[in-house]
């Protein structure tokens, strides 16, 4: 019986590792490439960034930058910002196909469902915060500047600022996924998270008492949407749960069906 060597059991790890580098060669690619074609327009998509803010500065106040390279830097971490996660869609399906030959035919049907929905739900948060949370975020500060402060905002603390708004709502708004994957994965079953629904409607008010302005309006903004989608993944987990339990039981009469038609054959003949 022949002994496999050293060099022939590290093959598939040496094989992986070329595979992960070339992926992550494409992804980091793909981000310079975006980078390169959106930093000619790095002052315009600030501007855009920035214009929540400033449609509430009093008149006459501006933006200003207290650091010396700050009118470059910034723009320039914005549009870095951007280019990765304009270039999310990329990153996953590397993700994807690196992962994808290690899992099974019904793993890959519930796999690329939520690579889509994540990546829909993740710009789906971004644009919510930019559209609706912001102007109200923004509004409010403006409002209750005390009298004799001047509101005029650096510009690299409020890319700070927005950048990790845009993550939390991005991250908020992945519930769903979050949500089909515990009860997918068989962490937490349909009835235990129904029955945590109280407390997750407090979470959901609590959350949006840390991340938006201390108004019943704004938290209601972010609270909602996040219990919403929490029972959306909540009906999607139940059904696609309760489909793959009947497919296992029809499986499983088939095989006891099978094996009942074996048993009732009649032994062979001796010869």
């Amino acid at each position: 019986m022949s002994r496999l060597t050293d060099s022939d059991q590290e093959m598939p790890l040496v094989s992986h590792l070329t595979e992960l580098r070339t992926r992550l060669l494409r992804i980091v690619g793909a981000v310079l490439l975006l980078f390169a074609g959106l930093f000619y327009f790095s002052q315009e998509i600030y501007s855009l960034v920035a214009a929540p803010l400033r449609a509430y500065l009093p008149e006459g106040a501006t933006m200003i930058a207290t650091g010396v390279a700050s009118p470059f830097l910034t723009p320039f971490k914005l549009t870095m910002m951007v280019a990765l996660f304009l270039s999310m869609p990329i990153i996953l399906h590397q993700i994807w196909g690196f992962i994808a030959p290690g899992l099974y035919k019904h793993e890959k049907r519930i796999a690329i469902p939520l690579l889509i929905s994540s990546i829909l739900l993740f710009y789906g948060g971004m644009a919510f915060a930019y559209f609706v949370v912001f102007p109200i975020m923004f509004g409010f500060f403006a409002s209750v500047t005390p009298e004799g402060v001047a509101m005029m905002t650096d510009i690299g603390q409020y890319l700070d600022f927005v950048l990790t708004l845009f993550f939390a709502f991005g991250v908020a708004f992945e519930i769903p996924v979050a949500t089909f994957l515990l009860i997918w994965v068989g962490i937490v079953d349909v009835a235990t998270l129904r029955k945590s629904r109280p407390y997750v409607i407090v979470g959901c008010f609590a959350v949006g008492m840390v991340l938006t302005p201390p108004d019943i309006l704004s938290q209601t903004l972010l609270a909602v949407p996040m219990w919403l989608l929490f029972e959306a993944g909540l009906l999607f987990g139940s059904l696609v749960k309760r489909r793959d339990e009947h497919e296992a039981a029809e499986a499983e009469a088939e095989a006891e069906a099978a094996e009942q038609e074996h048993n009732d054959q009649p032994p062979a003949a001796q010869p």
